[in-house]
């Protein structure tokens, strides 16, 4: 059925589709429309048979997840920003357990300063955690995404993150095909547990490992996700065979074929990119994209085989690794190991900055000129960054630098002098 609606109901409807018995969550945006959505019906009974969880924090929201996943219930819970970092332990143990949780991440930059717009640091900076990561382009993919993770998260027993670029998808409204119930029960079975707290076959969950066997337990749940590599492009293809439409998957290029250069991002962005990219094949440059849907696990073999024919990659990305340069671009270039293409890495879009095109074209026909940084921060305003460094350098007591910014471009006030 194609309805307008906000990103936001319609992951909502996703969820809830996918038939959860526990939803539990904490209210930080961007993610709170999720979550009162299907709060609103669980209560009005158009979601039953399902608990929805008021929680005291995110610590405590991904805490009742693991019960409730643990004690064998379809678990459902979303968060953004510092709402994933407080629950950062858990995270980990959901993860170490190997329990089937299915959490939107509705992408948001980290503090401090505190911003609430978005980026990728929140969920990048949980890569480690053990979870699935798949990343959405439109509110279409997010809400197809959301089904097959479940799907994902069961048949492996794992837990799956569906990143979506907060309010650029949570709080747009477009058009979406929300399948219908039936569609959706006949290609998500019902959940059977691959493991259940059960009173008459006692276990113990989360216990002590020693030296003797921790190593061997990470070891299986690189295992998992490695399965998940060979797991996820099935069930994708699955999804459109029975739905029509392309969602999700390892990677999707466009115009990739014959592309000397190719732009390598994750996200929303990949739509300015495939206008931008359109605009420059008008003009003859041979260029493509290639748009990342698995973060983790990080498809390299599949990256590999995508730009391996390309001249120069460059990796545009709203992440930024302090002290060293990109995220993503780590990944991809041990993609490229030995293959000898120029790479740049771009950083753009921090902290909901926008990326327009005259910006990606000015950088992009830079890059294809071999004159860009391999590390490059895309608008930065060296002027302001500039003038807070020579101000560290005279002044001891300089000040913080947030606010210095802030005044330096007249959002604040300045001092009295």
């Amino acid at each position: 059925m194609l309805k307008q609606t906000e990103g936001s109901r319609a992951v909502a409807e996703a969820v809830a589709l996918s038939r959860p018995e526990v939803i539990c969550a904490y209210p930080i945006s961007p993610q709170t429309h999720i979550v009162e959505g299907l709060g609103e019906m669980v209560k009005s009974g158009a979601l039953t048979p399902c608990e929805f969880i008021n929680v005291e924090s995110e610590f405590a929201a991904m805490s009742v997840a693991i019960g409730a996943s643990a004690a064998g219930a379809r678990t459902y819970t979303a968060t953004a920003s510092q709402g994933l970092l407080f629950m950062a332990e858990a995270v980990y143990n959901a993860s170490g357990l190997g329990l089937p949780i299915v959490m939107t991440v509705a992408n948001r930059a980290i503090g401090a300063p505190i911003n609430i717009w978005n980026d990728h640091s929140d969920s990048m900076s949980q890569r480690d955690c053990g979870w699935i990561q798949l990343f959405a382009e439109s509110n279409q993919e997010a809400l197809d995404l959301h089904i097959q993770a479940f799907k994902l998260a069961e048949e492996l027993s794992m837990p799956v993150m569906v990143c979506m670029d907060g309010f650029i998808l949570t709080h747009a409204y477009e058009r979406v095909d929300i399948p219908r119930q039936a569609e959706v029960d006949a290609f998500l079975p019902p959940y059977e547990p691959r493991q259940l707290l059960d009173p008459l076959e006692p276990v113990s969950i989360g216990a002590m490992v020693g030296p003797e066997a921790f190593m061997e337990v990470r070891y299986l749940a690189h295992a998992k996700q490695l399965t998940a590599l060979e797991r996820i492009p099935h069930i994708a293809a699955e999804f459109e065979a029975r739905f029509g439409r392309q969602s999700g998957g390892l990677v999707r290029p466009y115009r990739c074929e014959d592309a000397e250069t190719i732009v390598v991002a994750l996200g929303s962005v990949l739509g300015t990119l495939k206008d931008t990219i359109d605009e420059l094949r008008a003009d003859g440059v041979l260029i493509g994209v290639l748009g990342i849907q698995s973060f983790r696990p990080f498809p390299i073999a599949a990256v590999r085989a995508a730009l391996q024919a390309a001249k120069r990659v460059v990796v545009l990305e709203k992440s930024f690794s302090v002290g060293l340069g990109g995220v993503l671009s780590n990944d991809v270039r041990l993609a490229l190991h030995r293959l000898g293409q120029q790479g740049y890495t771009v950083i753009a879009g921090l902290g909901g900055r926008a990326i327009t095109k005259s910006s990606l074209h000015r950088t992009l026909r830079e890059a294809i000129a071999d004159k860009l940084e391999p590390l490059t921060f895309m608008d930065l305003d060296w002027r302001i960054v500039n003038r807070q460094l020579e101000r560290e350098a005279l002044i001891r007591r300089s000040g913080p630098i947030a606010e210095n910014l802030l005044r330096d471009v007249g959002m604040v006030a300045s001092k009295v002098s």
